[in-house]
């Protein structure tokens, strides 16, 4: 895609103010017709805040400067003003109900009508031609709660062709896809682009940028650092690296020498089905084990069984216990609740931080202290003082960017929010810390603070669990990795014996590894 395409959309001078802070200041940036245009930046540099303004999320009044599309000022009110206009934007979080149809997804809110009333057979037939557009060949009566993430993922672009998109913006998309789904998904997009749609993206993962992208925004701090147009594949990652830190990253993981002790944690012949299905097994005769001042990784396919494996073994908060033991200093301990886990020095960080890690009503210092009120408490009572200092202290501690914890939660962007939820579970201060997905949605710079925090916790002598989809990022982290394939754990290597070849090999075999391989230590 080259400089002479037209300017389809400029925005200048963007400023947006928050109570407490200027998220945006002074941005600037052109997209030209026909690109797939990258938007990067740290956690909280004011990506989300800018195409919530360009979308209409953020009205017109209520910012700084001045929005063009194609070359005429646009002053959106709300989401169908900018719709309307051609603007579609699919958020992170998917905005689908799992209850309704395909159909009923598509075109909620843009029925399609006849005489008054909504036009069924049409709605099916305009559905399917969606469909077929994004490659997915589901019947549109096809319940939402039935798919997968990725399939989820397609049928949002479907809903957005469905309103005739001109601009698309996508706000990671990819992050809780799988590598094959991610893969679909920016083949579609270069097939979109085909079309002459234009697309905006936003992503932390850089190899997706290299692919896709024509060109790329680097935003800082609320400001815009540089834009500029690159050739698909040619995307320089370390100069988006240094654009968005500040800085070079010599090493995108710290180093660390390991100071390995004894076993904290074993699980043995662990055997959990799934919650509403008696008889699938989701957790097959698996077991591990966790010593102190080690990093274990734990690797898999989606849909292998690492999540449904941490969770029910932290206080059996998923599936039906079936059998199994878990040993915590060499002692068997019963587990039966979330509090019994909590009790017996185990801390869990879900995958799932909008669902599963936070209350989004709360505050900041209400979160950070809500996994162990008993330490905030005194006589019986609340201690307002005490609860506000242990939060001040991680807000510090952690950098999270908030200039005070009695701000809520949904105010801060992804990478801050995932900074509280690790705050939260490092309060009560325990022996054993699960992290599923620790470092999704998050930038290169926030990830390379959570892997320091990561190698913190472990030098203190806890032991860390890490579930990642990302195989380098276990590679480059871990002391010791583990596969899952089908429920059951197929293998455990040394992270300096490992590479990506033969971690997948372990993750596609069913078949369980000898004892001698599954007890291996570094």
């Amino acid at each position: 895609m080259t400089d002479t395409q037209p300017v389809v959309l400029e925005m200048r001078a963007i400023t947006k103010e928050f109570p407490g802070v200027r998220a945006l200041d002074g941005v600037t940036m052109a997209v030209r017709a026909g690109q797939v245009h990258a938007v990067c930046g740290e956690n909280g540099a004011g990506k989300s805040t800018l195409m919530k303004i360009l979308s209409g999320v953020h009205p017109h009044g209520s910012y700084g400067g001045t929005v063009l599309l194609q070359g005429q000022e646009v002053r959106f009110k709300d989401i169908k003003a900018s719709e309307r206009a051609g603007v579609v934007i699919i958020h992170q979080e998917l905005a689908l109900i799992p209850e309704l149809s395909i159909a009923e997804n598509i075109f909620l809110g843009n029925e399609v009508m006849s005489r008054g009333l909504i036009d069924w057979d049409a709605t099916r037939r305009c559905t399917s031609v969606l469909l077929a557009r994004v490659g997915l060949d589901l019947d549109p009566a096809t319940p939402v709660k039935s798919l997968g993430v990725g399939q989820q993922q397609l049928v949002e672009i479907a809903k957005a062709l469905s309103k005739d998109v001109r601009l698309l913006i996508l706000d990671e998309p990819t992050s809780a896809l799988n590598e094959d789904d991610s893969a679909n998904l920016l083949a579609l997009l270069r097939g979109l682009q085909a079309r002459g749609i234009t697309s905006i993206i936003i992503s932390h993962k850089l190899n997706e940028i290299a692919a896709v992208a024509d060109a790329v925004t680097v935003l800082r701090d609320g400001r815009t650092v540089e834009t500029y147009a690159v050739e698909s594949g040619q995307v320089d990652e370390d100069r988006i690296i240094r654009a968005m830190v500040g800085r070079s990253l010599e090493n995108r993981y710290p180093h660390h020498t390991p100071s390995i002790g004894e076993t904290i944690l074993e699980v043995r012949g662990w055997q959990v089905d799934h919650p509403t299905t008696p008889g699938r097994r989701v957790c097959k005769d698996s077991a591990f084990h966790v010593r102190s001042g080690e990093i274990v990784g734990f690797a898999g396919l989606m849909g292998a069984g690492r999540t449904e494996l941490a969770r029910s073994v932290f206080g059996r908060s998923y599936g039906t216990y079936l059998a199994g033991e878990v040993l915590l200093h060499g002692r068997p301990v019963q587990l039966p609740t979330v509090e019994a886990a909590i009790r017996h020095g185990l801390a869990y960080v879900p995958e799932d931080r909008k669902n599963l890690g936070l209350n989004l009503l709360d505050t900041i210092r209400r979160t950070i202290t809500s996994a162990d009120l008993r330490q905030v408490v005194r006589r019986g009572l609340l201690d307002v003082d005490r609860e506000g200092a242990v939060a001040e202290g991680y807000r510090r501690s952690l950098r999270i960017k908030s200039p005070t914890v009695d701000a809520g939660v949904t105010t801060l962007s992804g990478g801050n929010q995932q900074k509280v939820v690790l705050a939260k579970w490092m309060f009560p201060d325990p022996d054993v810390l699960i992290l599923d997905e620790p470092t999704r949605g998050i930038d290169v710079g926030a990830k390379y603070e959570i892997y320091q925090l990561v190698q913190h916790l472990a030098d203190q002598g806890k032991g860390v669990v890490v579930i990642s989809s990302e195989l380098p990022e276990l590679l480059g982290l871990c002391d010791r990795i583990y596969t899952i394939c089908e429920g059951r754990v197929t293998g455990v290597l040394d992270a300096r014996d490992a590479d990506q070849e033969s971690l997948m090999r372990l993750m596609t075999t069913s078949a369980a590894t000898t004892p001698a391989t599954a007890t291996a230590s570094r």
